[in-house]
């Protein structure tokens, strides 16, 4: 089950940006909800919210350690949750499609913007982000359920 999940958010991300990069480099923005929700083109050589700009080889060694450890973890102790599971999976599915971006690219193509007129810009994201966000809130929720069951 693990395997089935990275392998579909990888070919979601890959398809989604290799759109973007046909299709959002010609054009400045494209609006699906007026002031709400655009695709737009953005090359983002950060992490999260732009941080660590220019910061290539880092990531790709934090990223590997992660996905290496958490591959760690489902093999050596092969959890029987599925929502764990599949919390890992997301995560780790998210964390190879930007990997993947950031090695052949040496940056991440991000393109999804939602904002609030032009008051608030959330950061631009990808499938990859959505995927490694709520693969966290899964595993932040499969979290607080065990610790209520008392495990």
């Amino acid at each position: 089950m693990e395997f089935l999940f990275i392998v579909l958010v990888l070919i979601l991300d890959r398809l989604t940006k290799l759109w973007a990069l046909n299709v959002l480099t010609a054009v400045p923005e494209i609006v699906v909800i007026k002031n709400f929700l655009s695709f737009s083109y953005l090359e983002n050589r950060g992490a999260a919210f732009g941080i660590l700009q220019n910061k290539v080889s880092l990531l790709v060694i934090v990223t590997l350690v992660v996905v290496i450890g958490i591959i760690y973890y489902l093999i050596k102790y092969k959890p029987s949750s599925r929502l764990l599971k599949l919390s890992l999976s997301l995560i780790i599915g998210g964390a190879l499609g930007n990997l993947f971006d950031r090695i052949f690219y040496k940056y991440v193509v991000d393109f999804i913007l939602i904002h609030y007129k032009d008051v608030f810009y959330f950061p631009t994201f990808n499938a990859a982000d959505m995927a490694v966000v709520i693969g966290t809130f899964l595993l932040i929720f499969y979290l607080i359920k065990e610790d209520e069951n008392g495990k």
